[in-house]
């Protein structure tokens, strides 16, 4: 009974072993045939400004060199401009004319009113000497004692003296007034044009002050000390490196499963680890072909889209231009 056991082990002994052999070139074939996983390079980016000065201006002090950690409003540079310093006297001195003469059409000297309440006063008198005259004459023509001619030229006297005394009083209704509503409006617009004026120039002024825009740290800087620039020109260039984010290109055949809120395994090579990261975009290039990671085949083009991630905690150490890397299938 014992021997027969033994002789019915040996002989299943081969099935056991081919069938062993069977699931290792199985799994020989299954391993290399499997799809393998594909490599895309990608890098690191951060926000960049490139900070300018709107006025043109020598270099007369720097306050932030490369490398330099900077923080949102801090001055980096001072610029001297002359011509504008000039220009910024010239607009104050304006302003101050445009207000003076606005406080003159508002107001008249008490001279002026005095002198014209005098010329008022002279003008009643004189019609007062009129009208005496004109009662006398009158009497004296009922008596026979004076012609009609001379009382008919009494009577032109006192009309005169009453358009004088007439006039002098409108003279000094003028006086006391001032200018009228539309001198008042001219010089009042005339300061307001005086305060754009130099508002302008102060703002100019101000522009020689160089701020950094972001917190950051200073990756160029492309001015020296004395240097004469001008609008627009590049002075400095700042790097938010705690906003870091990685970026891809991939054709559009490899973002199969891919969509914003999805967690990726990035690796940095610079840093030797792997961080976890978001995909917080997914943009078409607009662009065909313009970049293929394997050779494509078919009989189309494929577009290419840009991939963003950016790391779910901050990274130290982490650059831009760094490479970063990501295995997609496989």
């Amino acid at each position: 009974m014992t021997s027969s056991k033994v002789w019915s082990r040996k002989a299943a002994l081969p099935f056991l072993v081919a069938a062993l052999l069977a699931v290792t070139v199985a799994a020989a074939v299954w391993w290399v045939t499997r799809p393998a996983a594909l490599l895309i390079q990608g890098e690191v980016a951060a926000p960049r400004v490139d900070i300018s000065a709107r006025t043109s201006g020598r270099v007369a002090e720097i306050m932030a060199e490369l490398g330099t950690q900077v923080e949102a409003g801090q001055i980096l540079a001072e610029l001297s401009n002359p011509q504008l310093v000039t220009s910024h006297a010239a607009a104050a001195s304006g302003l101050d004319v445009a207000r003076a003469s606005e406080a003159a059409a508002g107001a008249t000297r008490p001279e002026v009113i005095r002198a014209r309440e005098a010329e008022l006063a002279a003008a009643q008198a004189d019609l007062q000497l009129a009208e005496g005259q004109l009662s006398r004459d009158a009497e004296l023509g009922q008596q026979g004692l004076r012609p009609q001619a001379v009382i008919d030229q009494t009577i032109r006297n006192v009309d005169t003296a009453a358009r004088r005394f007439e006039a002098a009083e409108a003279q000094l209704d003028l006086a006391r007034a001032g200018a009228s509503p539309e001198e008042r409006a001219v010089a009042a617009a005339q300061v307001a044009q005086a305060e754009a004026a130099l508002a302008q120039r102060q703002a100019d002024l101000d522009e020689l002050t160089i701020y950094a825009p972001l917190s950051g740290e200073i990756s160029a800087r492309l001015i020296e000390l004395g240097e004469n620039v001008g609008p627009g020109a590049p002075l400095f260039t700042v790097v938010d490196i705690d906003q870091a984010w990685f970026t891809f290109n991939l054709r559009e055949d490899l973002l199969t499963g891919l969509q914003v809120g999805d967690a990726l395994s990035v690796h940095v090579p610079a840093l030797q680890r792997d961080i976890e990261a978001e995909i917080t975009l997914i943009n078409v290039q607009g662009q065909f072909a313009s970049w293929r990671a394997t050779r494509a085949t078919g009989d189309f083009d494929l577009r290419s889209f840009e991939l963003r991630a950016r790391p779910l905690e901050p990274v130290e150490g982490l650059r831009p231009g760094m490479s970063a890397l990501i295995s997609l299938g496989g």
